[in-house]
């Protein structure tokens, strides 16, 4: 096989078993009583393949290194049908700041009382008080 034919091959299987986990999960979505969207459940069931090596890593990177190197692109997009709301937007401008800050606080204090709580306190070698 010819290396061009070998390097489609491998973008379509990566493209392939990608949507092949997003339409399995758009499917369940629809089946589950609450609202999860379907791409989520489709990056878990993706999560859950690679994690246990179901899935080789192999089979999917190309695929998802031509997604991430466009992730920018991607968001176009979504950047222009936000500004269709822009009228909104700054009638709510301080709630949406306040909020986004409270939630980033509360944020920072999970993440860092939870690693304290997980890691605890290290003794610091060379320090007054420590064993070594």
């Amino acid at each position: 096989m010819s290396k061009s034919l070998k390097t489609l091959w491998h973008y379509l299987r990566a493209f392939v078993l990608i949507y092949a986990c997003l339409y399995a999960g758009i499917f369940i979505a629809t089946l589950l009583p609450i609202a999860i969207p379907g791409s989520i459940i489709g990056m878990l069931i993706l999560f859950v393949l690679l994690a246990l090596q179901i899935l080789p890593a192999k089979w999917v990177n190309p695929g998802c290194f031509v997604l991430i190197r466009y992730m920018a692109l991607l968001f176009v997009p979504i950047g222009v049908g936000v500004m269709q709301y822009y009228d909104l937007l700054m009638a709510q401008f301080g709630p949406i700041i306040v909020s986004c800050s409270v939630s980033t606080l509360v944020v920072f204090l999970v993440v860092s009382w939870s690693s304290h709580l997980v890691h605890g306190e290290r003794n610091v070698v060379g320090e007054k008080g420590t064993k070594q």
